[in-house]
């Protein structure tokens, strides 16, 4: 396996490592993450298909893109991956095409030949797409055979659409997976928060898939203010500092969900993610330091796993640790990079959720606020 990390700016691709360049007309796999403008408005598909004329295209609006230890807007990282071992059959679906998330992702999975499977890569539209239901779907067909991982397109901070695209110029809507074949190809994972617990664990008593409206019989948004103090007035926005984490189950590892936007007529909230009714629920809080020391911690959970430093490392974390983070958004970038040391190039992207099994040989979820690393490698 042979990588070239490149970035499209100023209409130009322009390559970002000197070695183990892959060659550009025997690339398999080609990921682009990108602004939207960009994407969507500038050559980029067309340059990409001129440059890689026999690899599969995979393009996501970002928001923000993840090229070795830098973190950039409104521009596009790539890799263009040069597979000698394995080979990659991606398919595509498009969720107006079905009644729901959860029969989308179904639907994408009977794409997929399970015969030398290794692993499954998901990039999704992040607007149209309920990620918990599309997880689902693909869960109750994968059924923990192989693992899963990937992310949901973003739209900076603006929440508005997304778009996705395989082999053509992204749209809205598209759900892809790119199915890795093969013994030699090698795939680690980990999946981390950061997040502070606080406050005693209650039962979520009324919820409709990912709208929160009542927690032990109380309003949710009259409970969520008490715990917030002063934040309670910048609502919604302040909701990115206390997100919330669910637990389906008691033996549950909490699964970190964030706010999008909040009902004041209802009292009830919606979350980037489903909070099921009769979860068990503990608010949480941001810890600056304790976000980038997980990005730490995962990329070293990644790395136990592996026999030696791995070719890439793909990292999807969520755009409310960017805006969180701020100016030290790169921080988390580069403890990363740190971790895996010069010879793992880092590539990816800030998403709207990241999905990711929380351990080995478990089915993968949907995840809010967390970094989470995929390596890539063959031997």
């Amino acid at each position: 396996m042979h990588t070239t990390l490149l970035q499209y700016t100023e209409n130009k691709l322009q390559p970002q490592n000197e070695t183990s360049l892959a060659n550009l007309a025997k690339s398999q796999l080609v990921l682009g993450f990108g602004g939207k403008d960009v994407i969507c408005t500038q050559p980029v598909f067309e340059e990409l298909k001129i440059t890689f004329p026999n690899a599969h295209i995979v393009l996501c609006s970002t928001a923000g893109e993840i090229i070795n230890n830098r973190v950039n807007d409104n521009s596009v990282s790539i890799a263009a991956i040069e597979l000698e071992k394995t080979s990659i059959q991606p398919v595509m679906v498009n969720i107006r095409d079905f009644e729901n998330s959860y029969e989308a992702g179904k639907a994408l999975i009977r794409l997929i030949n399970f015969t030398d499977l290794a692993y499954i890569l998901v990039i999704s539209d992040g607007s149209n797409v309920n990620g918990s239901e599309l997880v689902r779907g693909i869960n109750e067909l994968v059924d923990d055979r192989v693992p899963v991982t990937g992310g949901l397109a973003g739209d900076g901070n603006n929440f508005k659409s997304t778009v996705v695209g395989l082999n053509k110029k992204p749209s809205c809507g598209n759900i892809v997976a790119i199915p890795f074949y093969g013994k030699h190809f090698i795939v680690s994972h980990a999946s981390m928060g950061g997040w502070e617990i606080f406050g005693p664990e209650r039962t979520v008593t009324k919820s409709v898939a990912n709208q929160l409206f009542e927690i032990e019989g109380q309003k949710a948004l009259d409970l969520y203010k008490t715990y917030l103090g002063p934040y309670a007035e910048e609502l919604p926005g302040s909701a990115l500092l206390f997100p919330l984490g669910v637990k389906v189950h008691e033996e549950d590892v909490p699964i970190v969900r964030t706010i999008l936007s909040i009902d004041q007529e209802t009292g009830s909230m919606v979350f980037a993610g489903d909070v099921p009714n009769g979860s068990k629920v503990r608010f949480m809080k941001a810890n600056f330091d304790k976000l980038v020391d997980a990005a730490t911690n995962a990329a070293s959970k990644a790395f136990k796993k592996l026999p030696s430093a791995p070719q890439l490392a793909l990292l999807i974390s969520c755009v409310g640790r960017k805006i969180i983070l701020g100016k030290r958004t790169e921080e988390e970038v580069e403890a990363v990079a740190d971790t895996f040391g010069n010879q793992t190039l880092l590539t990816g992207f800030y998403s709207y959720g990241e999905i990711s099994p929380f351990n080995d040989h478990a089915k993968c979820e949907l995840h809010n606020q967390t970094m989470t690393i995929t390596t890539f490698d063959e031997i």
